[in-house]
Protein backbone atom coordinates (compact mmCIF):
# COMPACT_ATOMS: atom_id res chain seq x y z
CA UNK A 1 0.00 0.00 0.00
CA UNK A 2 2.59 2.82 -1.13
CA UNK A 3 0.79 6.07 -0.05
CA UNK A 4 1.07 9.48 -1.50
CA UNK A 5 -2.02 11.38 -2.06
CA UNK A 6 -2.90 14.88 -2.79
CA UNK A 7 -3.58 17.27 -0.37
CA UNK A 8 -7.67 17.98 -0.43
CA UNK A 9 -9.64 19.53 2.46
CA UNK A 10 -6.06 20.34 3.63
CA UNK A 11 -5.54 16.69 3.50
CA UNK A 12 -5.99 13.40 0.85
CA UNK A 13 -4.09 10.29 0.56
CA UNK A 14 -3.60 6.49 1.42
CA UNK A 15 -5.93 0.97 1.92
CA UNK A 16 -11.96 -3.67 3.97
CA UNK A 17 -13.67 -6.16 6.83
CA UNK A 18 -16.84 -5.17 8.66
CA UNK A 19 -17.46 -5.79 12.70
CA UNK A 20 -21.48 -7.01 13.81
CA UNK A 21 -21.60 -4.38 16.30
CA UNK A 22 -24.85 -2.83 17.62
CA UNK A 23 -24.85 -0.33 14.18
CA UNK A 24 -24.98 -3.17 12.05
CA UNK A 25 -22.77 -3.83 9.11
CA UNK A 26 -21.46 -0.88 8.49
CA UNK A 27 -17.76 -1.26 10.01
CA UNK A 28 -15.12 -3.06 8.60
CA UNK A 29 -11.44 -3.51 7.92
CA UNK A 30 -8.79 -4.89 5.78
CA UNK A 31 -6.71 -7.76 6.30
CA UNK A 32 -3.01 -8.05 4.32
CA UNK A 33 -0.62 -10.48 4.16
CA UNK A 34 2.37 -8.09 3.23
CA UNK A 35 4.66 -9.46 6.29
CA UNK A 36 7.51 -12.09 6.42
CA UNK A 37 5.84 -14.41 9.08
CA UNK A 38 2.23 -14.28 8.35
CA UNK A 39 -0.63 -16.49 10.36
CA UNK A 40 -2.45 -19.89 9.99
CA UNK A 41 -5.27 -18.16 7.57
CA UNK A 42 -7.73 -20.38 10.27
CA UNK A 43 -6.53 -18.44 12.86
CA UNK A 44 -6.88 -15.10 11.40
CA UNK A 45 -10.94 -16.35 10.55
CA UNK A 46 -11.44 -17.52 14.26
CA UNK A 47 -9.67 -13.84 15.32
CA UNK A 48 -12.34 -12.81 13.17
CA UNK A 49 -15.09 -14.45 14.64
CA UNK A 50 -14.02 -14.32 17.88
CA UNK A 51 -14.11 -10.05 17.46
CA UNK A 52 -17.45 -10.69 15.97
CA UNK A 53 -16.08 -9.18 12.75
CA UNK A 54 -18.10 -10.51 9.89
CA UNK A 55 -16.49 -8.71 6.57
CA UNK A 56 -13.10 -8.67 5.04
CA UNK A 57 -11.33 -6.98 2.23
CA UNK A 58 -8.63 -8.88 0.59
CA UNK A 59 -5.96 -7.37 -1.84
CA UNK A 60 -5.81 -10.63 -3.95
CA UNK A 61 -7.83 -13.60 -4.24
CA UNK A 62 -5.15 -15.92 -2.83
CA UNK A 63 -6.97 -19.65 -2.91
CA UNK A 64 -5.67 -20.67 0.46
CA UNK A 65 -7.05 -17.58 2.04
CA UNK A 66 -10.19 -17.46 0.42
CA UNK A 67 -10.85 -21.13 1.38
CA UNK A 68 -10.38 -20.42 4.62
CA UNK A 69 -13.95 -18.48 4.80
CA UNK A 70 -15.89 -20.81 3.42
CA UNK A 71 -18.78 -21.23 6.16
CA UNK A 72 -17.54 -18.66 8.54
CA UNK A 73 -20.52 -16.27 7.41
CA UNK A 74 -18.17 -13.60 7.04
CA UNK A 75 -18.78 -11.10 3.86
CA UNK A 76 -15.76 -10.83 1.50
CA UNK A 77 -14.18 -8.39 -1.11
CA UNK A 78 -11.94 -10.27 -3.23
CA UNK A 79 -8.91 -7.96 -5.14
CA UNK A 80 -7.23 -8.04 -8.13
CA UNK A 81 -3.73 -6.45 -8.15
CA UNK A 82 -2.80 -3.61 -10.56
CA UNK A 83 -0.22 -5.67 -11.70
CA UNK A 84 -2.63 -7.84 -12.97
CA UNK A 85 -4.98 -5.21 -15.06
CA UNK A 86 -3.73 -5.57 -18.08
CA UNK A 87 -4.29 -9.16 -17.87
CA UNK A 88 -8.18 -8.67 -17.80
CA UNK A 89 -8.63 -6.19 -20.18
CA UNK A 90 -8.80 -9.50 -22.61
CA UNK A 91 -12.55 -10.83 -21.43
CA UNK A 92 -11.84 -14.47 -22.27
CA UNK A 93 -9.43 -13.40 -18.87
CA UNK A 94 -11.66 -12.10 -17.04
CA UNK A 95 -14.42 -14.74 -17.75
CA UNK A 96 -11.44 -17.73 -16.58
CA UNK A 97 -10.87 -15.28 -13.45
CA UNK A 98 -14.49 -15.10 -12.45
CA UNK A 99 -14.88 -19.30 -12.63
CA UNK A 100 -11.28 -19.41 -10.87
CA UNK A 101 -11.83 -17.23 -8.15
CA UNK A 102 -15.47 -16.29 -7.41
CA UNK A 103 -17.89 -19.22 -8.63
CA UNK A 104 -15.66 -22.22 -7.50
CA UNK A 105 -16.58 -20.78 -3.93
CA UNK A 106 -20.24 -20.33 -4.66
CA UNK A 107 -21.50 -23.66 -3.17
CA UNK A 108 -23.47 -24.25 0.01
CA UNK A 109 -21.83 -23.67 2.83
CA UNK A 110 -19.03 -22.01 0.86
CA UNK A 111 -17.55 -18.25 0.92
CA UNK A 112 -19.71 -15.21 0.84
CA UNK A 113 -18.20 -13.46 -1.31
CA UNK A 114 -20.21 -9.41 -1.84
CA UNK A 115 -17.80 -7.34 -4.21
CA UNK A 116 -14.50 -7.52 -6.47
CA UNK A 117 -11.81 -4.87 -5.87
CA UNK A 118 -10.24 -4.67 -9.26
CA UNK A 119 -7.19 -2.39 -8.52
CA UNK A 120 -5.91 -0.51 -5.61
CA UNK A 121 -5.56 2.81 -5.73
CA UNK A 122 -4.49 2.81 -9.42
CA UNK A 123 -4.95 6.25 -10.13
CA UNK A 124 -2.46 7.49 -7.68
CA UNK A 125 -0.27 10.64 -9.01
CA UNK A 126 2.69 8.59 -8.21
CA UNK A 127 2.53 5.92 -10.48
CA UNK A 128 2.54 8.58 -13.34
CA UNK A 129 -0.40 6.91 -15.08
CA UNK A 130 0.50 3.47 -15.45
CA UNK A 131 -2.36 2.06 -15.19
CA UNK A 132 -4.55 4.60 -16.65
CA UNK A 133 -5.73 2.85 -19.90
CA UNK A 134 -6.32 -0.60 -17.76
CA UNK A 135 -8.48 0.16 -14.68
CA UNK A 136 -11.80 0.87 -16.75
CA UNK A 137 -11.81 -2.19 -19.32
CA UNK A 138 -10.91 -4.27 -16.60
CA UNK A 139 -13.59 -3.39 -14.73
CA UNK A 140 -15.80 -4.07 -17.45
CA UNK A 141 -14.70 -7.26 -17.99
CA UNK A 142 -15.15 -8.49 -14.65
CA UNK A 143 -18.55 -6.96 -14.43
CA UNK A 144 -19.64 -8.08 -17.19
CA UNK A 145 -18.24 -11.67 -16.34
CA UNK A 146 -19.86 -11.67 -12.73
CA UNK A 147 -23.22 -10.68 -14.94
CA UNK A 148 -23.20 -13.67 -17.50
CA UNK A 149 -22.08 -15.97 -14.50
CA UNK A 150 -25.46 -15.32 -12.51
CA UNK A 151 -23.73 -13.63 -9.87
CA UNK A 152 -24.50 -9.96 -10.95
CA UNK A 153 -26.86 -8.75 -9.11
CA UNK A 154 -25.16 -9.96 -5.25
CA UNK A 155 -21.59 -9.82 -6.44
CA UNK A 156 -20.40 -5.88 -8.01
CA UNK A 157 -17.11 -4.67 -8.91
CA UNK A 158 -15.39 -2.14 -8.12
CA UNK A 159 -12.41 0.13 -8.11
CA UNK A 160 -11.20 1.46 -4.41
CA UNK A 161 -9.65 5.01 -5.36
CA UNK A 162 -7.42 7.06 -3.12
CA UNK A 163 -9.27 10.19 -2.24
CA UNK A 164 -6.12 12.40 -4.26
CA UNK A 165 -8.59 11.15 -7.42
CA UNK A 166 -10.64 14.35 -6.75
CA UNK A 167 -9.79 17.87 -5.66
CA UNK A 168 -10.73 21.42 -4.26
CA UNK A 169 -8.59 24.37 -5.23
CA UNK A 170 -9.88 26.49 -2.83
CA UNK A 171 -9.66 23.66 -0.22
CA UNK A 172 -13.48 23.32 0.57
CA UNK A 173 -15.94 20.70 -0.13
CA UNK A 174 -18.43 22.35 -2.64
CA UNK A 175 -15.75 23.07 -4.55
CA UNK A 176 -14.52 19.47 -5.44
CA UNK A 177 -14.44 18.10 -8.37
CA UNK A 178 -12.44 15.19 -10.10
CA UNK A 179 -8.61 15.69 -10.83
CA UNK A 180 -8.65 17.52 -14.19
CA UNK A 181 -6.06 14.91 -15.58
CA UNK A 182 -8.41 11.80 -15.07
CA UNK A 183 -11.96 13.76 -15.16
CA UNK A 184 -13.11 12.16 -18.04
CA UNK A 185 -12.25 8.79 -17.00
CA UNK A 186 -13.66 9.06 -13.12
CA UNK A 187 -17.05 10.89 -15.14
CA UNK A 188 -16.87 7.24 -17.25
CA UNK A 189 -15.95 5.23 -14.42
CA UNK A 190 -19.28 6.61 -11.70
CA UNK A 191 -21.32 6.01 -13.97
CA UNK A 192 -20.80 2.69 -14.76
CA UNK A 193 -20.73 2.33 -11.04
CA UNK A 194 -23.90 3.70 -11.13
CA UNK A 195 -25.38 1.72 -13.92
CA UNK A 196 -24.35 -1.55 -11.62
CA UNK A 197 -24.95 -0.53 -8.71
CA UNK A 198 -22.29 -0.62 -7.47
CA UNK A 199 -20.45 1.64 -4.58
CA UNK A 200 -17.47 4.67 -5.25
CA UNK A 201 -15.02 3.29 -2.62
CA UNK A 202 -12.56 5.65 -1.58
CA UNK A 203 -9.71 5.59 0.89
CA UNK A 204 -9.03 8.47 3.81
CA UNK A 205 -6.48 9.11 6.03
CA UNK A 206 -6.63 11.83 8.34
CA UNK A 207 -3.32 10.99 9.56
CA UNK A 208 -1.62 11.70 6.68
CA UNK A 209 -2.74 14.89 7.22
CA UNK A 210 -0.71 15.67 9.66
CA UNK A 211 2.02 13.76 8.23
CA UNK A 212 2.33 15.97 4.95
CA UNK A 213 1.83 18.84 6.82
CA UNK A 214 3.52 20.17 10.26
CA UNK A 215 1.17 23.08 9.89
CA UNK A 216 -2.21 21.04 10.10
CA UNK A 217 -4.10 21.35 13.07
CA UNK A 218 -3.64 17.94 15.19
CA UNK A 219 -7.23 18.42 16.66
CA UNK A 220 -9.56 18.61 13.43
CA UNK A 221 -7.58 14.96 12.12
CA UNK A 222 -9.77 13.64 15.41
CA UNK A 223 -13.51 13.53 15.43
CA UNK A 224 -13.85 14.79 19.60
CA UNK A 225 -13.78 18.65 18.79
CA UNK A 226 -11.00 20.93 20.51
CA UNK A 227 -10.36 22.24 17.02
CA UNK A 228 -11.19 25.46 14.59
CA UNK A 229 -13.95 24.69 12.65
CA UNK A 230 -14.58 25.46 9.30
CA UNK A 231 -17.32 26.80 7.53
CA UNK A 232 -18.52 26.18 3.59
CA UNK A 233 -21.92 27.25 1.85
CA UNK A 234 -23.20 27.64 5.48
CA UNK A 235 -22.19 23.95 6.85
CA UNK A 236 -19.76 23.66 9.65
CA UNK A 237 -17.03 20.94 9.15
CA UNK A 238 -15.31 19.88 12.69
CA UNK A 239 -12.90 17.16 11.54
CA UNK A 240 -11.27 16.63 8.24
CA UNK A 241 -12.83 13.73 7.15
CA UNK A 242 -16.37 15.01 7.01
CA UNK A 243 -14.68 17.89 4.73
CA UNK A 244 -12.87 14.94 2.54
CA UNK A 245 -15.80 12.67 2.65
CA UNK A 246 -18.16 15.48 1.30
CA UNK A 247 -15.59 17.13 -1.35
CA UNK A 248 -16.52 13.62 -2.99
CA UNK A 249 -19.68 13.56 -2.24
CA UNK A 250 -19.29 17.23 -4.64
CA UNK A 251 -17.72 15.62 -7.26
CA UNK A 252 -19.72 13.23 -8.00
CA UNK A 253 -22.95 15.72 -7.91
CA UNK A 254 -21.50 17.34 -10.81
CA UNK A 255 -20.35 14.18 -12.40
CA UNK A 256 -24.17 13.50 -12.55
CA UNK A 257 -24.30 10.82 -10.02
CA UNK A 258 -25.49 12.62 -7.01
CA UNK A 259 -26.93 9.18 -5.53
CA UNK A 260 -24.01 6.93 -5.76
CA UNK A 261 -23.55 4.65 -3.01
CA UNK A 262 -19.69 5.32 -1.33
CA UNK A 263 -17.38 3.09 0.71
CA UNK A 264 -14.84 4.34 3.03
CA UNK A 265 -12.31 1.19 2.10
CA UNK A 266 -9.72 2.30 4.46
CA UNK A 267 -9.52 4.30 7.10
CA UNK A 268 -6.99 4.05 10.21
CA UNK A 269 -4.19 5.15 12.35
CA UNK A 270 -0.88 3.69 12.64
CA UNK A 271 0.67 3.58 15.78
CA UNK A 272 4.54 3.35 15.48
CA UNK A 273 7.15 4.85 12.65
CA UNK A 274 6.41 8.55 12.85
CA UNK A 275 6.17 11.13 16.06
CA UNK A 276 2.29 11.24 15.77
CA UNK A 277 1.44 7.55 14.99
CA UNK A 278 1.52 5.75 18.41
CA UNK A 279 -1.12 3.71 20.59
CA UNK A 280 -2.73 7.30 22.24
CA UNK A 281 -3.59 8.75 19.33
CA UNK A 282 -4.52 5.90 17.55
CA UNK A 283 -6.77 4.77 20.62
CA UNK A 284 -8.41 8.32 20.39
CA UNK A 285 -8.51 8.57 16.62
CA UNK A 286 -10.65 4.97 16.78
CA UNK A 287 -12.83 6.04 19.69
CA UNK A 288 -13.78 9.37 17.68
CA UNK A 289 -14.50 6.82 14.76
CA UNK A 290 -16.64 3.80 16.29
CA UNK A 291 -18.36 6.77 18.01
CA UNK A 292 -19.36 8.46 15.34
CA UNK A 293 -20.35 5.41 13.23
CA UNK A 294 -22.58 4.57 16.16
CA UNK A 295 -24.53 7.92 16.26
CA UNK A 296 -25.55 7.15 12.52
CA UNK A 297 -25.35 10.96 11.48
CA UNK A 298 -22.87 10.44 8.62
CA UNK A 299 -21.49 13.91 7.01
CA UNK A 300 -23.06 17.18 6.82
CA UNK A 301 -24.04 15.97 2.91
CA UNK A 302 -24.14 12.08 3.08
CA UNK A 303 -26.62 11.96 6.55
CA UNK A 304 -27.04 8.65 7.70
CA UNK A 305 -24.86 5.30 8.18
CA UNK A 306 -21.73 5.22 7.14
CA UNK A 307 -20.09 1.99 5.36
CA UNK A 308 -16.68 2.19 6.56
CA UNK A 309 -13.57 -0.58 6.00
CA UNK A 310 -10.89 0.24 8.96
CA UNK A 311 -7.19 -0.37 7.52
CA UNK A 312 -6.06 -2.24 8.78
CA UNK A 313 -6.38 -5.51 10.90
CA UNK A 314 -2.83 -6.50 11.61
CA UNK A 315 1.02 -5.01 11.23
CA UNK A 316 2.71 -5.95 7.49
CA UNK A 317 6.44 -5.73 8.45
CA UNK A 318 7.44 -6.68 4.65
CA UNK A 319 5.19 -3.42 3.33
CA UNK A 320 6.54 -0.53 1.33
CA UNK A 321 8.36 2.28 3.57
CA UNK A 322 8.35 4.35 0.77
CA UNK A 323 5.35 6.59 1.87
CA UNK A 324 6.56 6.35 5.59
CA UNK A 325 8.27 3.91 8.33
CA UNK A 326 4.67 4.16 9.74
CA UNK A 327 3.48 2.13 6.86
CA UNK A 328 4.40 -0.96 8.42
CA UNK A 329 2.10 -0.44 11.64
CA UNK A 330 -1.51 0.07 10.28
CA UNK A 331 -2.68 -3.07 12.45
CA UNK A 332 -5.13 -2.77 15.12
CA UNK A 333 -3.40 -5.82 15.98
CA UNK A 334 0.30 -6.32 16.10
CA UNK A 335 1.98 -9.17 13.96
CA UNK A 336 0.97 -12.09 16.03
CA UNK A 337 -2.37 -11.12 16.48
CA UNK A 338 -2.30 -9.58 19.83
CA UNK A 339 -4.72 -6.69 20.71
CA UNK A 340 -2.91 -3.12 20.49
CA UNK A 341 -5.19 -1.19 22.89
CA UNK A 342 -8.81 -1.46 24.19
CA UNK A 343 -11.32 -0.59 21.98
CA UNK A 344 -15.27 -0.94 21.69
CA UNK A 345 -16.69 -1.01 18.01
CA UNK A 346 -19.90 -0.35 19.70
CA UNK A 347 -19.07 2.66 19.91
CA UNK A 348 -20.29 3.23 23.47
CA UNK A 349 -16.81 4.21 24.67
CA UNK A 350 -17.27 0.56 26.94
CA UNK A 351 -12.95 0.27 26.01
CA UNK A 352 -11.83 -3.42 26.51
CA UNK A 353 -8.82 -5.35 24.64
CA UNK A 354 -10.00 -7.71 21.52
CA UNK A 355 -9.93 -11.11 22.01
CA UNK A 356 -6.29 -12.41 20.64
CA UNK A 357 -4.98 -14.62 17.82
CA UNK A 358 -5.65 -18.20 19.37
CA UNK A 359 -3.09 -21.18 18.56
CA UNK A 360 -0.06 -18.67 18.12
CA UNK A 361 3.23 -21.10 17.65
CA UNK A 362 6.12 -18.40 18.91
CA UNK A 363 10.20 -19.40 18.12
CA UNK A 364 12.06 -20.32 21.20
CA UNK A 365 12.41 -16.79 24.00
CA UNK A 366 15.57 -15.59 22.81
CA UNK A 367 17.44 -12.00 21.41
CA UNK A 368 20.12 -11.21 19.31
CA UNK A 369 22.20 -8.75 21.00
CA UNK A 370 25.37 -6.64 20.60
CA UNK A 371 28.10 -7.90 21.86
CA UNK A 372 29.81 -5.09 23.48
CA UNK A 373 32.87 -6.94 24.23
CA UNK A 374 33.75 -7.92 21.21
CA UNK A 375 33.49 -4.36 19.52
CA UNK A 376 36.48 -2.10 19.65
CA UNK A 377 35.37 0.54 17.76
CA UNK A 378 31.22 1.50 17.07
CA UNK A 379 32.18 2.54 13.62
CA UNK A 380 32.69 -0.97 12.40
CA UNK A 381 29.41 -1.63 13.11
CA UNK A 382 27.74 0.25 10.52
CA UNK A 383 27.62 -1.88 7.72
CA UNK A 384 26.24 -4.52 9.20
CA UNK A 385 23.57 -2.60 11.03
CA UNK A 386 22.75 -1.38 7.44
CA UNK A 387 22.37 -4.89 6.43
CA UNK A 388 20.31 -6.02 9.16
CA UNK A 389 17.81 -2.90 8.86
CA UNK A 390 18.15 -3.54 4.63
CA UNK A 391 16.73 -7.47 5.50
CA UNK A 392 14.68 -6.85 8.18
CA UNK A 393 12.35 -3.61 10.17
CA UNK A 394 13.42 -0.98 11.93
CA UNK A 395 10.56 1.10 11.67
CA UNK A 396 10.43 1.46 15.17
CA UNK A 397 13.78 3.15 15.65
CA UNK A 398 13.13 6.18 13.63
CA UNK A 399 12.22 9.92 15.13
CA UNK A 400 9.24 9.70 17.07
CA UNK A 401 8.79 5.88 17.20
CA UNK A 402 8.69 3.40 19.80
CA UNK A 403 12.41 2.75 20.16
CA UNK A 404 13.41 6.53 19.42
CA UNK A 405 14.93 6.52 23.29
CA UNK A 406 17.31 3.69 22.95
CA UNK A 407 21.39 4.43 23.42
CA UNK A 408 23.13 3.34 20.28
CA UNK A 409 24.24 0.22 21.52
CA UNK A 410 20.55 -0.03 22.52
CA UNK A 411 19.59 0.66 18.18
CA UNK A 412 22.74 -1.47 16.82
CA UNK A 413 20.82 -4.45 19.44
CA UNK A 414 17.53 -3.65 17.81
CA UNK A 415 18.42 -3.98 14.31
CA UNK A 416 20.25 -7.14 14.79
CA UNK A 417 17.72 -9.08 16.83
CA UNK A 418 14.80 -7.92 14.14
CA UNK A 419 17.23 -9.51 11.17
CA UNK A 420 18.22 -12.63 13.50
CA UNK A 421 14.09 -13.02 14.24
CA UNK A 422 13.34 -12.20 10.62
CA UNK A 423 15.52 -15.49 9.83
CA UNK A 424 14.20 -17.46 12.02
CA UNK A 425 16.49 -17.56 15.05
CA UNK A 426 18.98 -19.39 12.49
CA UNK A 427 22.34 -19.13 14.57
CA UNK A 428 24.15 -17.66 11.30
CA UNK A 429 21.86 -14.52 11.94
CA UNK A 430 23.64 -13.72 14.64
CA UNK A 431 26.91 -13.20 14.31
CA UNK A 432 27.81 -10.16 12.00
CA UNK A 433 31.39 -10.64 12.06
CA UNK A 434 31.54 -11.55 15.96
CA UNK A 435 30.02 -8.66 17.01
CA UNK A 436 26.72 -10.35 18.17
CA UNK A 437 25.57 -12.76 20.44
CA UNK A 438 22.42 -14.91 21.67
CA UNK A 439 20.72 -14.18 24.77
CA UNK A 440 17.73 -15.53 26.75
CA UNK A 441 17.62 -12.31 28.65
CA UNK A 442 14.56 -10.04 26.96
CA UNK A 443 16.06 -7.29 25.15
CA UNK A 444 13.10 -5.21 25.24
CA UNK A 445 13.02 -2.15 27.60
CA UNK A 446 10.64 0.98 28.19
CA UNK A 447 8.27 1.31 25.06
CA UNK A 448 10.64 -0.66 23.38
CA UNK A 449 9.51 -3.92 21.87
CA UNK A 450 12.29 -6.53 21.11
CA UNK A 451 10.10 -9.10 19.66
CA UNK A 452 10.01 -12.68 19.46
CA UNK A 453 8.72 -13.65 15.96
CA UNK A 454 6.25 -16.67 15.37
CA UNK A 455 6.43 -19.69 13.57
CA UNK A 456 4.93 -18.56 9.68
CA UNK A 457 2.50 -20.11 8.10
CA UNK A 458 3.85 -19.77 4.96
CA UNK A 459 6.46 -17.48 2.77
CA UNK A 460 5.45 -14.45 1.24
CA UNK A 461 7.74 -13.09 -1.85
CA UNK A 462 7.43 -9.89 -1.31
CA UNK A 463 10.55 -7.13 -1.76
CA UNK A 464 11.21 -5.01 1.18
CA UNK A 465 11.99 -1.74 -0.53
CA UNK A 466 15.48 -2.75 0.64
CA UNK A 467 17.10 0.16 -0.21
CA UNK A 468 14.36 2.88 1.92
CA UNK A 469 15.47 0.76 5.10
CA UNK A 470 18.55 0.51 4.34
CA UNK A 471 19.36 4.09 4.31
CA UNK A 472 17.31 4.47 7.38
CA UNK A 473 20.05 2.22 9.00
CA UNK A 474 22.65 4.35 8.21
CA UNK A 475 20.91 7.52 9.43
CA UNK A 476 20.30 5.95 12.37
CA UNK A 477 23.63 5.29 12.78
CA UNK A 478 24.49 9.05 11.80
CA UNK A 479 22.74 10.17 14.90
CA UNK A 480 23.99 7.36 17.39
CA UNK A 481 27.25 8.83 17.17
Amino acid sequence: MARAGAFVWAFLSVVLLAFNTSHGDALGVNWGTQASHILQPSVVVRLLKDNGINKVKLFDSDSWTVNSLAGSGIEVMLGIPNKDLKRYNSYKNAKHWVEKNVTKHLYDGGVDIRYVAVGNEPFLTSYNGSFLNTTFPALSNIQKALDEAGHGDKIKATIPLNADVYESATNKPSDGQFRKDIKGLMVQIVKFLHEKKSPFVVNIYPFLSLYQNPDFPLDFAFFNGGGEPTEDRGVQYTNVFDGNYDTLVWALRKAGVPDLKILVGEVGWPTDGDKNANLKLARRFYDGLLKKLADGKGTPLRPGRLDVYLFGLIDENMKSVAPGSFERHWGIFFFDGKPKFPMDFSGKGLDKFLEPAKGVIYLEPKWCVLNRDAVKNMTQVGPFVNYACSNSDCTSLGYGSSCNNLDRYGNVSYAFNMYFQMQNQHVEACDFNGMAKITTKNASTGTCLFPVQMESAGEKLIGYGVSVTGFMGLVLLGLMW
